[in-house]
C-alpha cells in the first residue's frame, strides 16, 4: 500500500496522517484494533516509539475487527482534497487483510472491510457542513469517527470547564498588523525527524514558507548528525540563507535544534554553556536587534519518569537562569517543545495523566517557578485564556486527544507587543504541529 493510500485511509477515519510509512501503518493498526480509552499513555510513542510498535504488533496478532458498525454520519466540513473521489485499496497488516473502500460522493456509498475473514460494513452519508460530527461507540466494536477536515475545531477535553472553546485558526488568528507597522513573524516546529519530513510525500517546505511568509523558523527534534547538516541546508527554503544547527553528540539521530532565518542575526550561540546539558543539541540562541530568540527542545522526563529529577532540579533551573541573564541586555523570546502541558486546559485527559511525563505536578510547578514566575509570559494562553488548543498528538490515539507542549514564552517587557500567538494544526508531517508568533517591533 502506498503512503498516499495510507494517508487517505487515516483521513477517512479522522486521524491526522502524520509521520513515516511505519508510523502511518501503526496508526491505522491501532485505530482498527483499538481496545482502550488510551489517554494515560499518550506520550509513550514520544518517549520510545519501539514500545508502541511492539504493543500494536501484539494487539494485531491477537485481535480482529469484529461486529458490524453502521452509522449514517455527517461531515462538518470537507476540504477540496477530501471532496475528490478517493479509494483506498487493500492493506496487509500482520497477514490480515483489511479492505477499506472510502469514497466521498454526492450520494450515499457503501464501504466494506474484511479482517480475519469477517466483513464489517460501514455506511456514511454526506451532509451539509453545518451538521455537527458524531461518533459511533459500542462495546467490543471499533470506534469510527466521521471524517473531518478540521477535527481540532471541535472541543475535545475529558472534563471541559464552562466557557472553554476549541481553537479554530480560521476564526481566531489575527490579521497581520496594518501597513507600515514593523513586525517579525516566527514559526516553531518539533519536526520529529527533519530528513523524514523533507522526504514526506505531499510536504513542501517552500509551500509552508509561501503560505505563512515567516521571517524565522525554529526547529526541534531534527534528529540530524553533524555530517547531515550541510546537505540538509541545500534542500531547504530559498531566501532563508541564515541557518544555525546543533546536534546531539552523545546519541546519534536524537534531539537537535535549529534556527533558519532570512534576517541575519547579530550573533549565535549554542547550548546553555554548561557541559552537562549541552551534549544533546537542545538549544540554539540567535541575537537580533531588539530581542534574543531561543529554539529549545526540553528533555522529556521519559518512561518511568527516569529523567524527572534531572529535568526539574538541573535542566529547568539552568534554562531559567540562562534566559534571565540574556534578559539583562534585551528581551527574550523562548520557543520550542517545552515538554510540559502546564494547565489542565492544555491536555485532553488531565486526571489520567497525573504521573505521565509532561504533566506531573513536579514538571508543572517547575514550569511556573523557572519561567512564568520569573517574568516570562505564555503568549498563547495570555491571548486565549479559555481556548483548548493542542500541539501534539500521539499516533495511537486519534485526532483529538492532544497535549499543548509547544510554546512561545516572552519577556514581560514585550508581552504587549505580541500581535498574535497561534497554532497551525492543519500542517502535517510530524506528531507535533507548528506554532507561530507575530511580534510588533
Amino acid at each position: 500500500m502506498t503512503i498516499q493510500q495510507l494517508r487517505t485511509a487515516l483521513r477517512t477515519a479522522g486521524i491526522p496522517p502524520k509521520g513515516l510509512k511505519r508510523e502511518l501503518v501503526s496508526a491505522l493498526q491501532s485505530y482498527l484494533a483499538k481496545e482502550i480509552d488510551g489517554e494515560s499513555s499518550l506520550l509513550a510513542d514520544k518517549q520510545d516509539p519501539s514500545n508502541s510498535d511492539k504493543r500494536i504488533s501484539m494487539m494485531m496478532e491477537t485481535k480482529s475487527v469484529e461486529d458490524q458498525v453502521q452509522d449514517a454520519n455527517s461531515f462538518s466540513k470537507v476540504s477540496e482534497v477530501q471532496q475528490s473521489r478517493r479509494t483506498v485499496k487493500q492493506l496487509q497488516i500482520k497477514g490480515k487483510m483489511v479492505d477499506v473502500n472510502a469514497k466521498i460522493v454526492a450520494t450515499e456509498q457503501k464501504k466494506s472491510a474484511c479482517a480475519s475473514g469477517r466483513m464489517t460494513s460501514l455506511t456514511k452519508k454526506k451532509a451539509s457542513s453545518d451538521v455537527d460530527s458524531k461518533y459511533v461507540s459500542a462495546k467490543n466494536r471499533v470506534t469510527l469517527p466521521v471524517n473531518q477536515s478540521e477535527p481540532w475545531t471541535i472541543l475535545a477535553h475529558k472534563k471541559p470547564q464552562k466557557g472553554w472553546i476549541a481553537y479554530n485558526p480560521r476564526t481566531m488568528r489575527r490579521s497581520l498588523p496594518i501597513e507600515n507597522t514593523k513586525f517579525v513573524k516566527i514559526l516553531s516546529w518539533n519536526v520529529n525527524g527533519l530528513r523524514a519530513l523533507l522526504k514526506l510525500e505531499g510536504f513542501s517546505a517552500m509551500e509552508l514558507a509561501k503560505q505563512e511568509n515567516f521571517d524565522v523558523l525554529c526547529l526541534q527534534e531534527t534528529k540530524l548528525q553533524e555530517k547531515d547538516v550541510e546537505s540538509i541546508k541545500q534542500s531547504l527554503i530559498e531566501g532563508y540563507e541564515n541557518s544555525f544547527w546543533t546536534c546531539s553528540n552523545t546519541r546519534l539521530g536524537y534531539s537537535g535544534t535549529a534556527i533558519i532565518s532570512r534576517i541575519k542575526p547579530l550573533a549565535v550561540r549554542y547550548g546553555l554553556g554548561i557541559s552537562d546539558h549541552d551534549s544533546e543539541g537542545r538549544v540554539v540562541t540567535a541575537e537580533f536587534d531588539s530581542f534574543y530568540l531561543l529554539s529549545v527542545y526540553v528533555p522529556n522526563s521519559g518512561d518511568g519518569l527516569r529523567r524527572l529529577a534531572y529535568r526539574i532540579t538541573e535542566w529547568d533551573p539552568s534554562l531559567g537562569n540562562y534566559i534571565k541573564e540574556l534578559e539583562k541586555s534585551k528581551p527574550v523570546i523562548l520557543t520550542g517543545d517545552l515538554n510540559c502541558a502546564h494547565e489542565e486546559i492544555d491536555i485532553y485527559n488531565p486526571a489520567g495523566n497525573r504521573r505521565s511525563a509532561g504533566f506531573t505536578i513536579e514538571e508543572r510547578q517547575s514550569f511556573s517557578t523557572n519561567f512564568l514566575s520569573r517574568g516570562f509570559v505564555d503568549t498563547f494562553r495570555k491571548q486565549n485564556p479559555d481556548v483548548v488548543g493542542y500541539t501534539y498528538w500521539g499516533y495511537r490515539h486519534g485526532a483529538r486527544k492532544g497535549w499543548r507542549l509547544d510554546y512561545f514564552l516572552v519577556s514581560e517587557a514585550i508581552a504587549d507587543d505580541v500581535h498574535d500567538s497561534f497554532i497551525l494544526p492543519d500542517v502535517i508531517g510530524s506528531d507535533h504541529c507548528p506554532i507561530g508568533l507575530v511580534l510588533k517591533l
